[in-house]
């Protein structure tokens, strides 16, 4: 393959460059590219037949690995398939490389087939889009190619992380006769050094002398991988200044005594008066996007005085708060533990004891421990049926221990966020919350146990497992990953949220009822499966379907939608009454 041996070297590049993992899409433009990774001897490659499951499979490797994951697709509407994943990898921050297979440019509008104009064609959804040339000839063509995979690999991997798209024009003909050998000749290697620059001291002491004046601080985690070092200076930062620190179970923050983790149901419907109890006056923010409205509307309602969110760059200013007043360039953690240290010495030398910092964090841990129980009572009522909220906490109390838990959006999310997991289950969560769609949730689950042993948890509803059904078609399911699938056979949200529950057209238009079961869909895929509409069934069943198997395995739990929404009509009207206490 003479003719394409720049292609042929560009698997050797993504090999030099660290990527290991590569999604390949079947197609016939694409051959060259499918070839040249497929005998590469050293890359992991997998084969998913529908590029938009393909997409959220490699978004799920990359995920867990924190490395670039590449796809490679045929040309045409084959590459706009994608773009779902894409969406999704830019807005939460997940590395992927996309190599679109097309035809030479000069055969656009000709009437050609699987010809359309694929030149930036994710727009400003990818950090960078390269065409790289069809003919090879010239060594600048060569060299240029060379050059624009260094570059694509690098920027998927620079702060902010994202996806990055190759569009690679194939010429005819472009596969090998049937004993031509590869030759994986020699690359050139472009290192790029990133360099997190160092905060001024002026600006250090700037920013502690904020921190000073500041009497009641508070820390907000947005959606982040789970890492125990950060976890213990957050922890060591709310006990030694009494900070609250707030999130989520996408900030995977977990149940403690410390961490503020139930601020959805305590935000509720909070008044006036004890929002101005709960406000701070500097808020520093870290993370990607909150799940909750209630938490977003919180911090707008009643902004700070200050508010520092802390970035590995400043390509963006987020302010979804609307209260920004510093954006800090630099790595939470590392910035975190300076404060830590920083402040800490300086208390020492000062001999300070913040009073008004330590009620400011019982305020909060007040509020927290009320909803906690609130949660807790509307899921202990005895002998009552099995909803997809009582279903949830038990699956969360079960997980296996560091284990790894997929959340798919919609309820699912939601419900786990109202329960959370505790801090000695050691559980890493994910969720695809960068755009917040169905689409993908399942395969990006497939994705996640693909680059791992761990047990993989996805706690899916029924619209978003079959939308996405096809994440279980193309390859053996890793034996690793565990479906929960809460089966109430609707758009159980629109029950939940105000607006679709009291209009007349809620079943038919919103909600659109199925009737389907996964029975058949597990058995396609040879996944083992079992189906379950009692929390006492559930109890006996747990324990051996978390057990390591040679198989994947399916538990469906069928819930009634009409028990789904009076359980949270109970919770919300026992939340008013909740409301009516001021916090001390």
């Amino acid at each position: 393959m003479p003719v394409l041996q720049p292609i042929v070297n560009l698997a050797e590049l993504l090999y030099q460059k660290g990527i290991a993992d590569i999604i390949v899409c079947p197609g016939s433009r694409s051959a060259p590219l499918t070839l040249a990774v497929a005998r590469h001897p050293k890359l992991r490659v997998r084969v998913m037949a529908d590029e938009r499951s393909a997409g959220f499979v490699a978004l799920g490797i990359a995920q867990q690995s924190q490395n670039t994951v590449a796809i490679i697709c045929t040309s045409g509407s084959a590459t706009y398939n994608l773009s779902p994943a894409v969406v999704e990898a830019f807005f939460q921050q997940v590395p992927l490389l996309l190599l679109t297979a097309d035809r030479p440019h000069e055969w656009l509008h000709q009437q050609d087939g699987q010809t359309i104009n694929q030149i930036d064609l994710f727009g400003p959804h990818v950090k960078r889009s390269f065409d790289l040339p069809a003919d090879y000839a010239h060594s600048d063509s060569r060299w240029y190619i060379e050059r624009s995979i260094n570059e694509a690999v690098t920027l998927s991997r620079l702060a902010p992380v994202g996806p990055v798209h190759i569009n690679v024009p194939v010429r005819e003909p472009f596969y090998p006769a049937a004993d031509e050998p590869f030759q994986y000749g020699p690359v050139r290697v472009i290192d790029t050094l990133s360099a997190m620059p160092a905060l001024p001291t002026e600006t250090w002491h700037a920013l502690l002398g904020e921190w000073d004046e500041s009497e009641r601080t508070l820390i907000a985690v947005g959606q982040i991988p789970r890492h125990p070092d950060l976890l213990n200076v957050l922890q060591k930062i709310s006990d030694e200044f009494g900070i609250p620190i707030v999130g989520e179970i996408i900030s995977n923050l977990p149940v403690n005594e410390t961490f503020i983790t139930h601020s959805d149901t305590f935000l509720t419907l909070l008044d006036e008066e004890n929002g101005k109890r709960l406000r701070p006056d500097l808020l520093i923010t870290i993370g990607n996007s909150f799940l909750t409205r209630n938490l977003k509307t919180f911090f707008r309602t009643y902004p700070a005085r200050r508010h520092w969110h802390i970035q590995p760059t400043v390509d963006r200013i987020n302010d979804s708060f609307q209260s920004l007043t510093t954006l800090i360039p630099a790595d939470p953690l590392q910035f975190l533990e300076k404060l830590f240290a920083d402040v800490d010495y300086q208390r020492f030398l000062q001999g300070d004891d913040d009073n008004d910092a330590n009620e400011f964090l019982s305020r909060w841990q007040q509020a927290d421990r009320q909803a906690t129980r609130l949660v807790e009572k509307i899921l202990s009522t005895p002998d009552q049926p099995m909803t997809d909220w009582s279903a949830t906490q038990l699956i969360l109390e079960r997980i296996p221990e560091n284990s790894i838990l997929q959340l798919a959006n919609s309820m699912p999310v939601r419900y786990a966020n109202y329960c959370g997991v505790r801090e000695e289950q050691g559980i890493s969560v994910a969720s695809n919350r960068g755009v917040s769609g169905i689409d993908g949730c399942l395969s990006t689950a497939v994705g996640a146990a693909l680059a791992t042993d761990q047990i993989v948890t996805v706690l899916i509803g029924d619209v978003a497992f079959f939308y996405d059904r096809n994440a279980l078609w193309s390859a053996p399911v890793p034996p690793n990953l565990r479906i929960v699938l809460l089966n109430n056979d609707a758009g159980h949200i629109f029950r939940i949220i105000d607006g679709p529950g009291q209009q007349p057209e809620l079943e038919t238009y919103f909600e659109t009822p199925h009737g389907y079961t996964a029975k058949h869909t597990a058995a396609d895929a040879h996944v083992t499966y079992q189906v379950c509409d009692s929390l006492e069934t559930l109890r006996s069943l747990l324990p051996d379907f978390f057990q390591p198997s040679a198989t994947a395995k399916l538990l469906e739990l069928t819930t009634n939608k009409d028990r789904n929404q009076e359980q949270f009509i109970t919770y919300k009207t026992q939340l008013k009454e909740l409301q009516k206490k001021p916090l001390n």
